[in-house]
């Protein structure tokens, strides 16, 4: 292997039916691979490869596939286990300059997965990187398989037909279709291998253990106890059976297919059960083991060589050091958890970092009578990560909503886009927790978040996450969502027998920025008839969107039980939500929910809170995440005067030689701020001073943050923050997200300033940004917003070269398991 290789080629790439494969360049040493892939090879393949019979390669010929240069020739091979499944590989054309020839060539029995896309993906990649503009394919008009993965992959593309071939002449520069069918791609194969996870027809427990209360028994018998609807094998080395199902010495000495491996052996012996596991044909494993990444160096690198191999036999894994998983669905029933409790089934998915609160989480949904379709605790999340399941759960029709409980984001640029997809649909609640330290804990693949938490924030609601501070606030807004319609507005009636507690249900409502009209007290003996009349009037009222109804009466033995039931009764054909203080009652009382079979609540129950502030607060979340998916999210509109190649040549001149990050000195930074219609200059002191910031940042890429300029906004750190590319409308939510805004509307008589110039220059600063990762940081101040414009006074600018592409515009690929500390 030569010293060129370039490794930053490799990839971990899942595939469409939810397998995983290991992509790589090709090198010398992989003759022996090249040979025994041929002869699994069909005649048919071969005749579709090279246009006439040819039953095996020859010594020459396997050389010359296998010695490449990688960059005039290039071959990237796919692997899943110890054998070669897919190749393809680019010759240069030297006659046509940007040109290389393209082929590719998947093994018979693998066809169908996707691999040959996969592989167009990473090799035009590859491609780009070496300087080429285009691929040109030869196909026969019969291989219409091959035909249309070249036409799919979404690149401008040129078809032509000579001499009984079809000659396709694809352009390599990625397109707004060629970035969809990606993420499409990926969207329907990370689904598919959780589906594999959360569905599987059989489950081996490796390590249950007869020890009462050990770990391997315990997910054993909780798989029993929740009646899994397949087998279930135990594996232990010496015992012939464990909690009285019979068990077998290894995974291999089972005699039927098994699904999936829930893995409780010691750490040091993960690497041997994993191979097994590999040699059985398991689709994945859910380790509970611990002794992994959040041990130190020598775990982290136990874990990494745990997810290598794993992959490489097509395999995802949950964990390791996790809590399990769980499918409430009843044709699986599956209890893959070390959790006693598990809640009904219900609508919300639930995934869970933390594998020690996880048993608090799934106890306390229980409680409160809160229904789970799902739910997976990742642990160390070394393969498997939230991220993966907001891909399942956007398809899944049996979750309506989704709870997270995050301790890091490993990749928060993709967490944004999937959540801002998702939450048009389905809403996501989460908890995010190391607000004061941004830290991560150890054994996770994932970096420190270099933004302040408030711009976290600002982000997560950019994408309509409802972001709570804590897992009460997490599940008072769930049980709200699970079983309510969403508000229209935010217009709330309030409906009480004590006008204390109608009073504390208003404060907290204008405090929490909602609408309340005066409380209706109905008087402390109000009973099932006024409580009825009053909430249908409210229910009936056009000027309503939501209803808060509380209920305390003075002495228990003044209980009118038919109170609730006139609730429930309303509630049920209710479009507005109804949320109650129910004598104090925490979750979903009996009292309150509507009829239905089973032992959940069924859609239309109403949530009940221990106090009104509770009761208001979680209205307010949930209003504003309804809010946020009524109003029109924008375009991004085109923009005259960018001139995007002048802008890239004067970045590759400012940066050609340089070793690190490049300051730029003012006259640079205005010639390329004057590529995007940004004039540097001339402001004379007069209007608001502004203050505009791009930062690449190595976790959420390109973001812009908009605040004052003045000793005030710094020290309250009044700034907004939203990703690049910003869309109309999010350019002026920006401008009017920070506290001191009102400075720009004319506050206390002042002489409002031209807010459009500051957003269409929020747009222009926006699409460059998102346009050129070399900057590291544009800052613009002072901006200065006066009644006619907006003009920039002053600019800084540092510009280093990206580490890579862009995770959104390069190949998909799994993320790297994290290196062991210190390698």
């Amino acid at each position: 292997m030569s010293d060129s290789y370039p490794d930053h080629w490799e990839a971990d790439v899942v595939l469409a039916d939810g397998g995983t494969a290991h992509l790589r360049p090709i090198h010398s040493g992989d003759a022996e691979l090249l040979r025994d892939f041929y002869q699994r090879l069909s005649p048919e393949s071969i005749y579709y490869r090279f246009f006439s019979p040819r039953p095996r390669l020859s010594e020459r010929e396997i050389e010359h596939f296998t010695t490449v240069d990688h960059d005039d020739r290039v071959a990237l091979i796919a692997t899943i286990g110890d054998s070669m499944v897919a190749v393809v590989r680019y010759d240069r054309i030297p006659d046509q300059p940007g040109t290389a020839e393209v082929a590719f060539l998947v093994e018979d029995a693998h066809q169908g997965r996707g691999l040959g896309s996969v592989l167009l993906e990473h090799v035009a990649a590859a491609a780009r990187e070496r300087g080429l503009r285009r691929f040109v394919a030869h196909v026969l008009p019969d291989n219409r398989r091959m035909t249309k993965i070249f036409r799919d992959v979404g690149y401008r593309a040129e078809q032509r037909f000579e001499d009984g071939i079809i000659q396709l002449v694809l352009d390599l520069a990625p397109t707004e279709t060629s970035v969809e069918v990606m993420a499409a791609r990926e969207h329907r194969a990370e689904s598919r291998s959780i589906q594999r996870l959360l569905f599987p027809r059989s489950v081996a427990v490796i390590g249950a253990s007869r020890e009462a209360h050990s770990v391997g028994q315990t997910v054993l018998r909780h798989l029993l106890a929740g009646d899994f609807s397949g087998p279930v094998y135990p594996v232990h080395p010496t015992a012939t059976a464990v909690a009285g199902v019979r068990a077998y010495t290894t995974v291999l000495d089972i005699p039927d297919d098994v699904d999936l491996a829930v893995v409780a052996v010691r750490a040091e012996a993960v690497h041997e059960v994993v191979e097994q596991c590999a040699g059985k044909g398991v689709h994945g494993l859910v380790v509970v083991s611990s002794g992994f990444g959040e041990t130190g160096v020598e775990g982290r690198a136990r874990q990494q060589e745990l997810v290598r191999l794993a992959r490489a036999h097509g395999m995802r894994v949950v964990g390791p050091n996790c809590l399990g998983i769980a499918n409430t669905d009843p044709t699986v029933r599956l209890n893959a958890t070390l959790a006693p409790t598990m809640p009904g089934r219900g609508p919300m998915g639930f995934f869970s970092q933390s594998g020690a609160l996880g048993i608090a989480i799934l106890q306390r949904a229980a409680e409160r009578g809160l229904g789970l379709s799902t739910f997976v605790s990742a642990g160390n999340r070394a393969d498997v990560s939230g991220n993966d399941l907001l891909q399942y759960w956007e398809e899944d029709p049996a979750t309506a909503g989704v709870l997270l409980y995050l301790e890091s984001i490993g990749n928060p640029r993709k967490f944004t886009r999937l959540a801002r997809r998702l939450s048009r649909t389905k809403p996501i609640v989460a908890v995010k927790s190391g607000r004061s330290t941004q830290g991560v804990p150890l054994g996770h693949a994932a970096r420190a978040l270099s933004l302040p938490d408030h711009a976290v924030s600002a982000l997560f609601a950019q994408a309509g996450v409802i972001r709570v501070d804590d897992l009460d606030e997490l599940f008072d807004v769930a049980q709200l969502l699970a079983y309510q319609p969403l508000p229209g507005g935010d217009r709330v009636a309030i409906i009480d027998n004590s006008d204390s507690l109608g009073l504390l249900a208003q404060d907290a409502a204008v405090a929490l920025g909602l609408s309340p009209r005066d409380p209706v007290d109905l008087g402390p003996r109000a009973g099932a008839a006024e409580y009825e009349d009053a909430l249908a009037a409210a229910l009936a009222d056009d000027s309503v969107d939501a209803v808060v109804t509380l209920f305390a009466p003075p002495t228990i033995g003044e209980l009118d039980p038919g109170v609730a039931a006139a609730i429930a009764r309303l509630s049920i054909d209710s479009t507005k939500p109804i949320v109650a203080t129910y004598l104090g009652a925490w979750g979903m009382p009996a009292e309150l929910r509507t009829p239905g079979a089973g032992r959940m609540p069924p859609a239309g129950s109403v949530p009940s809170y221990p106090a009104p502030e509770d009761a208001v607060r979680a209205l307010a979340y949930v209003t504003r995440y309804a809010m946020w998916r009524q109003r029109p999210h924008g375009h991004q509109p085109d923009i005259e005067g960018l001139d995007r190649d002048r802008a890239r040549a004067l970045v590759e001149d400012l940066l050609d030689g340089a070793d690190g990050p490049v300051t730029v000195g003012a006259v640079q930074a205005a010639e390329l701020l004057a590529c995007y219609g940004i004039t540097v200059g001339g402001a004379d002191g007069k209007g608001v001073p502004a203050r505009i910031v791009t930062m690449e940042d190595p976790s959420f890429g390109a973001v812009v943050s908009f605040g004052l300029s003045d000793v005030t906004a710094a020290l309250l750190d009044d700034r907004a923050y939203r990703l690049a590319p910003l869309t109309d409308v999010e350019a002026a939510d920006l401008v009017r997200a920070i506290r001191t805004a009102p400075l720009l509307f004319g506050h206390q008589g002042t002489e409002p300033v031209d807010v459009g110039a500051l957003e269409r220059l929020l747009l222009r600063v926006s699409r460059l940004a998102d346009d050129l990762p070399e900057v590291v940081r544009l800052e613009l101040d002072p901006v200065r917003a006066g009644t006619d414009g907006a003009m920039v006074g002053d600019v800084s600018l540092r510009l280093a070269r990206p580490l890579g592409p862009r995770p959104e515009l390069g190949p998909r690929r799994l993320p790297s398991p994290p290196p062991p500390v210190g390698s």
